[in-house]
């Protein structure tokens, strides 16, 4: 599963547009593609990225073998000379990205691929479904753990997820994003993330009573006992009988590590504060209550305001899914062509939607930090061969509504360029991080946001702004256009 050729993972009109190339363009042209997003998921003020490692597999792996070319003879569209030129396809070209774990935000390139234009056109759909998922994950995971306020979020969405790719990929997005850990052990195996869990019903069900269950499960796992106390009846039966458990473990001198029990179901606001004065009157003030049952950011904040005794949430579909949400949006567009004489002309696609017109050109991205609070002030996106210095003044405008105008005085301010380059001539140059490195990343960067930006319910939004000489290109192509 994390060695995998994904050459076929793509919609058959990369493929049919790649031999059109072939056969009439220059396939050593150049061009350049832009992988982003136009409107944050759940209606939220950032998105976190997710992805990046497994992109860098896919390029790393990116090949066309001998089922793979006998397949597409048999579809009865592709000349033999295309084919035989697929044998020996590689990925030559340059990609940059931002790196996983980063909050984002719209309009932004998520990933630039710098390539032939064959080669630049059959990434596309990879990458869309790669960048896609995960970061639609990681950053639902992100609102959730916010919600949360400092609690721990398990993720166990496993059972409930699209496939096997989704369940696994997803918990690692949702462990980026936040997350303490996962029910999924193959997502454990494969990434090195903490691999968590109870009990079901079941174990409950199958004993002569749920005392015995409780006591069998208790002599198992002395270090690590949460008790699913709502089988039966949670107040009158579950929470006297795992007190009588955690009572008698004491008594025996058994230490109590992770210890404490799991709601599953009924009103978890009452049943939690009723369970903890019995904890505390039986002298358990440190047992967790824990509590699962379809959560998700707004059912865990509206649970907060009510005082629920909750200090450890378990998330499972509405996470894995992102159930409100289940889609990113990102697209693929091209932005630039190589000319002739080296350098890139830019491209721009237009719309009659205005939230669909493109920007143009080769492009990087600056971070601009609030020098004296840490926070992020705004994103500049701006052409590739422009450069900044954090001494000089700064003017910042809405490219949307342009006189709109922000000046920011040198020295206030702290720049930081967003993209990293992972791809040079084909050859990977970067080394993705370990995920719970990524982890702690991402919550460095979830610091930076100003809290209104982290409001689960109408955001602050962050302005990705150009830079004036961006905004005049993109002007100057929507007027050519409009001369026709």
């Amino acid at each position: 599963m994390d060695r995998q050729n994904l050459t076929l993972m793509t919609d058959l009109y990369e493929l049919t547009m790649m031999q059109g190339y072939f056969a009439h363009k220059d396939r050593n042209e150049t061009v350049i593609f832009d992988a982003f997003y136009r409107s944050n998921p759940c209606d939220g003020g950032y998105a976190i990225s997710a992805g990046l490692e497994q992109v860098i597999q896919y390029i790393k792996e990116l090949h066309f073998d001998d089922s793979d070319i006998a397949y597409l003879a048999s579809l009865g569209i592709f000349r033999p000379d295309f084919l035989e030129y697929l044998k020996t396809f590689r990925f030559s070209g340059d990609i940059y990205a931002i790196p996983e774990g980063t909050v984002m935000f719209p309009r932004e390139p998520i990933v630039k691929v710098i390539a032939p234009i064959m080669e630049a056109q059959l990434v596309e759909t990879a990458i869309l479904n790669i960048i896609n998922h995960q970061s639609l994950i990681a950053t639902k995971a992100a609102r959730v753990c916010h919600a949360a306020k400092g609690d721990g979020i398990m993720e166990f969405g496993l059972r409930r997820a699209q496939g096997p790719d989704a369940g696994t990929y997803g918990a690692r997005a949702a462990i980026i994003g936040g997350c303490i850990g996962t029910s999924n052990v193959l997502c454990g195996q494969l990434f090195d993330v903490p691999v968590k869990g109870t009990h079901a019903h079941s174990w409950i069900m199958s004993f002569p009573d749920e005392y015995t269950a409780f006591k069998t499960y208790a002599d198992m796992y002395p270090g690590a006992c949460i008790l699913l106390v709502d089988t039966y009846d949670t107040l009158k039966s579950g929470v006297p009988n795992a007190i009588r458990v955690f009572t008698e473990m004491r008594e025996a001198g058994i230490p109590l590590g992770f210890y404490g029990i799991r709601l599953d179901s009924g009103d978890l606001a009452y049943l939690s504060k009723k369970a903890r004065e019995m904890l505390d009157a039986a002298g358990f003030q440190d047992a967790v209550i824990s509590a699962s049952n379809d959560l998700d950011e707004y059912l865990i904040d509206s649970l907060k305001a009510q005082g629920a005794a909750i200090t450890s949430w378990g998330v499972g579909t509405n996470l894995i899914t992102s159930k409100d949400n289940p889609s990113f949006g990102g697209v693929y567009k091209l932005a630039a062509i190589r000319g002739q004489d080296g350098q890139f002309i830019p491209k721009i696609k237009l719309s009659e939607n205005s939230e669909k017109v493109t920007n143009p050109g080769d492009k990087k991205i600056y971070r601009i930090y609030e020098k004296e609070s840490g926070k992020i002030k705004a994103d500049l996106i701006c052409l590739a061969d422009e450069e900044y210095r954090e001494t000089d003044d700064l003017e910042l405008f809405d490219p949307q509504e342009p006189w709109k105008k922000t000046k920011m005085a040198g020295g206030t301010y702290r720049l930081r360029p967003l993209m990293e380059q992972i791809f040079k001539e084909g050859k990977c140059c970067y080394t993705s991080p370990k995920v719970m490195d990524i982890r702690a990343y991402c919550q460095r960067e979830l610091a930076t946001l100003w809290e209104e930006s982290k409001r689960l319910v109408n955001p602050s939004q962050v302005y990705v702004d150009l830079s004036h000489r961006l905004y005049h290109t993109k002007i100057e192509l929507l007027e050519q256009m409009s001369r026709g």
